[in-house]
């Protein structure tokens, strides 16, 4: 008999991002561990539930029992490294928070993330975790819950249906889509009289140093700029690696190959968000680090090594902002309405930045690897900032100067502003930073 569902741990899994591997620890760790896996990740399951250990042997390839009160709980995975580790549920029996976490980071890359899901009831208090989490040499990025109110809705889905097709059933998605945010905007006021469940995300600080670059590019039929564009990138960062996501109809691929670059067919074409999507986690495998910027010579191509050693020296993102100043290259209207959005992002998050849609950023790629970025629609710049910068990241803003484009832009100008505000409105449901508001934005003059 297959041990009855647990609830989905909605605050938990939106937390994860998108890691290349992934070692789940706790109760029951297997259902939320299944999200993951339809993305590709590599997951290991450390299981201290024997009723649920069927199960989850039933949905991760790699489960070992553990007793969780045990200090050799990391036992099976002595060795190996991860760009996440998951704690689900247990803190409470665990004879050390600290040591329990300290183990955790020993498992972890260098900027890999831990997540950590306890119960608002049974469970350690959010100061007790906290304080541990930083004894054990993690920085606490963000928090986030489960708020209880619609707790019995969910626990009615999970009984109802089988775990990998509960997100396609109607009262999964109305709760999820409509109830849940709602509700969740209401519990954050006194996390600690409605949480369900309380989540930190926290990391192993990244050291400073040199990081290996994946110079990226989203290519429409750019035959005219492409070939002179990876020169000139060669020509200033020789070592990175060049990665374009094409979807043109001209010969743009082939010449980019035959220069060296590897390109990404994304056909047919999908527009710009699912594009950027595919860029920024194909570079997150295998580069510590991904700038990325536009195939047209707006952008200027001299400030890929600049922005190379701010992130070596400790940045997590950094945005070349085009309207920091008017550029006489950028029409005075599309000047207006970029400053406007940029104001309206700074109003609705505290977010003291002058350009949310810049073509030209720098990422590390441990902060890639540490959210589920979303590219359907348009506008994937501003949660690729907003959020980053929510969650306590460091982030790093310059001006550039911004030259006249070679060729013809392929934006939906109306449909890029509407999706600029759901965006805008959409990271009001994001987990609440630790350090304070704007505490890691730095706004520099060059």
């Amino acid at each position: 008999m297959v041990p009855l569902l647990k609830e989905m741990n909605f605050a938990l899994v939106e937390n994860l991002g998108r890691p290349r591997t992934a070692l789940f620890v706790g109760l029951g760790v297997a259902e939320s561990a299944t999200a993951l896996r339809t993305l590709g990740t590599k997951v290991v399951a450390l299981e201290g539930s024997d009723e649920l250990l069927d199960r989850a042997m039933d949905l991760v390839p790699e489960v070992h029992a553990v007793d969780l009160t045990q200090p050799d709980l990391f036992r099976p995975a002595e060795g190996r490294s991860f760009d996440l580790v998951a704690i689900e549920g247990g803190c409470e029996r665990v004879p050390s928070l600290v040591a329990l976490f300290e183990d955790a980071r020993s498992h972890l890359v260098d900027g890999g993330h831990l997540v950590v899901s306890f119960e608002a009831q049974a469970g350690p208090t959010r100061a007790a975790v906290r304080a541990a989490l930083e004894t054990a040499g993690f920085e606490v990025m963000r928090y986030d819950m489960n708020p209880r109110f619609l707790r019995a809705e969910l626990t009615r889905t999970a009984k109802a249906v089988d775990d990998l097709r509960i997100r396609y059933t109607t009262s999964f998605r109305t709760t999820r889509q409509l109830a849940r945010p709602m509700e969740k905007l209401v519990a954050m006021r006194d996390p600690d009289r409605f949480a369900a469940d309380h989540v930190f995300v926290a990391r192993v600080p990244p050291k400073r140093g040199p990081l290996s670059l994946t110079v990226g590019m989203l290519t429409l039929n750019e035959i005219e700029s492409v070939e002179r564009m990876i020169d000139d990138i060669r020509a200033v960062a020789p070592d990175a690696k060049i990665l374009l996501i094409d979807s043109s109809s001209d010969r743009t691929p082939e010449l980019a190959k035959a220069k060296g670059a590897r390109v990404v067919r994304q056909l047919p074409p999908q527009g710009h968000g699912p594009a950027m999507e595919r860029l920024m986690y194909e570079a997150a495998q295998d580069s510590d680090a991904l700038i990325y910027l536009d195939c047209d010579f707006t952008y200027p191509i001299d400030k890929i090594p600049v922005i190379r050693k701010v992130l070596e020296d400790g940045a997590d993102v950094v945005n070349a902002s085009r309207t920091a100043k008017f550029q006489d290259a950028m029409p005075l209207q599309n000047f207006l309405a970029n400053r406007f959005m940029a104001a309206s992002a700074q109003v609705a998050h505290g977010l003291p930045t002058t350009d949310v849609h810049s073509g030209m950023r720098g990422y590390r790629s441990s902060v890639i690897r540490g959210f589920s970025f979303d590219g359907s629609g348009d506008a994937i710049p501003l949660d690729t900032l907003i959020l980053p910068a929510k969650s306590g990241y460091k982030v790093v803003e310059f001006p550039i100067d911004y030259k006249e484009r070679m060729g013809v832009s392929k934006l939906a100008k109306v449909r890029g502003v509407l999706w600029t505000y759901i965006r805008i409105a959409g990271a009001f449901g994001h987990g609440q930073r630790v350090g304070g508001p704007q505490s890691r934005f730095d706004r520099r003059r060059s």
